[in-house]
């Protein structure tokens, strides 16, 4: 039944552009209203022309609903300035959702006026409080900030038990690996890197440029349990974790085995990437060679950065995208049984990828024709790059492609509006229904320069309904949850996951397209602590709040 859905999609799609030799009309528009709604936000990266390797990377953002208001927030992540060459200060900037399309800066109402070199964040409840916490990650100390539940957070690095570790992190996100109604803690680190003991690369011998990860050592993740008093403890060598060869920019969490215990898989720069089997003792086993995800098909390591893990053939598996360097496809992978089948060639990505450096990564159904789109932030590392190969741009255009079905993808991003598909220098990418209108909007970042928020309008008359999952005896979050959705002969499979995408979180409700119709003939529900709960005819066009053991209760919108 699905393999014909798929062929009969795609072979419409087909036929359709070659009768009328236009691009297939995508259903949906981009509008950037990135200052009409109120967000005013630089990126500083803190450089000053000493190329220090961090500078590069830029920083991530997340949609989150941190007043439990039910409308999604901004958080953006913010660098500074190096010591001794202080010239401003700038910190982290959270926006307010006045449900009007427009937000607040509640930055400093909220206590989070700090100045941090930060990188990236993870949302999570981490003591099933019902509010969310936050997680930041940074050069330096990282930082966790507990929500009071009163509009404002404290930074509870230290008391928590976090404070103890200094590192170059990167990506993290928050998952229940043991399963006890707790959500831990994995953190990525890039490299053994200080300002104190920066290498000097140079491209000529005379002038310094930016060094790539291979002039530096690598540094392990970490794994954090929570212990459930508000403290966690380092379990990073006892559960395999531990690697002191990982250079890790992204993280995502996926059920790899179907056995309901969550696994994860990190995206390494220069190095193999990992794909932890979760081994249900509290510890993890990388499998990511036996795989097929560790290295590209011509067995190289490439430079991952973002990643993904979704169902975007509606098959029940996982697939996944990781975004690599300029003249490196992104690895655009189906699973196949226990191994994955990197198809970027013939998804019709691969090649067009090739021209870009990737960062952030998102599997979203823009158009909520109940298949899973594809977006990718991009940009490079330096601005000299221009001098160095003249086929490539620092600032580089965002993609969107179209799902058509069976595994190809179509680039639709020039017919999108909005400025979407002018250049940039884009790092984080998140996506989330901020106007409650039923579609996901698009919130991008850019290395030392401003964010960008994209609504996305639809002009198709697709209705989507969604679900906001509440844990009881599993985390609060649901984090870990499995959600399928049984319509027309299709299923769609959607988890609930912090992290992924390359520094950023996207927000935690999960979101079906139905196209234009009105009801869905079933929905199931795999929580994380082990039970399945079964709903069947539900009306689409609207939002459901999901208790666990306790049933549905329908939103009077999205």
């Amino acid at each position: 039944m699905a393999g014909l859905g798929y062929l009969s999609r795609s072979s419409v799609l087909r036929a359709v552009a070659a009768q009328t030799q236009k691009p297939v009309s995508p259903g949906f528009r981009f509008t950037e209203v990135t200052r009409p709604a109120g967000i005013n936000f630089l990126h500083n990266s803190g450089a000053f022309g000493g190329k220090l390797l961090p500078e590069t990377l830029g920083s991530g953002c997340a949609f989150l609903d941190y007043d439990r208001d039910g409308w999604q927030d901004i958080l953006l992540i913010n660098g500074m300035d190096w010591p001794g060459h202080k010239t401003r200060r700038t910190t982290l900037h959270l926006y307010r959702n006045n449900h009007d399309g427009t937000f607040t800066d509640v930055t400093a109402s909220a206590g989070l006026d700090i100045e941090v070199y930060g990188m990236g964040v993870a949302v999570g409840d981490y003591d099933n409080d019902g509010f969310p916490d936050i997680y930041v990650t940074c050069v330096g100390q990282n930082r966790l900030f507990h929500n009071n539940h009163r509009g404002r957070f404290t930074d509870v690095t230290n008391a928590s038990g976090l404070g103890k570790r200094e590192g170059f992190s990167t990506s993290a996100l928050w998952f229940d690996y043991n399963r006890d109604g707790l959500l831990d803690l994995f953190v990525c680190n890039y490299v053994k890197w200080s300002p104190e003991h920066d290498i000097f690369c140079s491209l000529d011998g005379k002038h310094k440029s930016y060094c790539t990860p291979e002039a530096y050592r690598g540094e392990t993740c970490w794994l954090f349990r929570n212990r459930g008093d508000g403290t966690f403890e380092d379990v990073t060598a006892q559960s395999g974790i531990f690697d002191s060869s990982s250079k890790s920019l992204g993280v995502a969490l996926l059920d790899y085995d179907h056995d309901g215990w969550p696994d994860l898989l990190v995206a390494n720069d220069t190095q193999p990437n990992k794909l932890y089997r979760n081994q249900r003792d509290g510890s993890f086993k990388d499998i990511a060679l036996e795989a097929g995800v560790a290295f590209s098909a011509e067995g190289r390591a490439r430079a991952g950065m973002g990643v993904d893990v979704a169902d975007f053939e509606n098959s029940g598996e996982a697939g996944v995208a990781i975004t690599n360097f300029d003249n490196e496809m992104i690895g655009f992978y189906r699973q196949n049984g226990k191994s994955f089948d990197d198809i970027a060639a013939q998804s019709g990505i691969g090649l067009d990828s090739k021209n870009n450096l990737g960062f952030g990564c998102i599997f979203v159904d823009s158009n909520l024709d109940g298949w899973l789109d594809f977006a990718v932030a991009n940009g490079h590392i330096d601005e000299t790059v221009r001098n160095i190969r003249g086929n490539v741009g620092y600032a580089q255009p965002p993609r969107l492609y179209l799902n058509a079905g069976k595994g190809e993808f179509h680039d639709i991003s020039a017919q999108l509006g909005g400025g979407f598909d002018r250049p940039k220098v884009g790092r984080g990418l998140a996506f989330g229904d901020f106007d409650r209108d039923g579609d996901l909007d698009l919130l991008l970042t850019t290395n030392n320069g401003p964010a960008y928020l994209y609504r996305t309008d639809l002009e198709n008359g697709n209705h989507s309904i969604r679900f906001h999952l509440i844990g009881t005896k599993s985390n609060r979050d649901a984090i870990g949850a499995v959600v399928r959705v049984f319509s027309n002969g299709m299923m769609q499979t959607r988890m609930v996951k912090s992290g992924s995408s390359y520094l950023s979180q996207s927000e935690l409700a999960l979101t079906f397209g139905v196209e234009k119709r009105d009801r869905i003939d079933r929905v199931v529900i795999e929580w994380p602590s082990g039970r399945t709960e079964d709903f069947k005819d539900l009306s689409a066009g609207h939002g459901y709040e999901c208790t666990e053991a306790k049933g549905l209760a329908r939103m009077d919108r999205y």
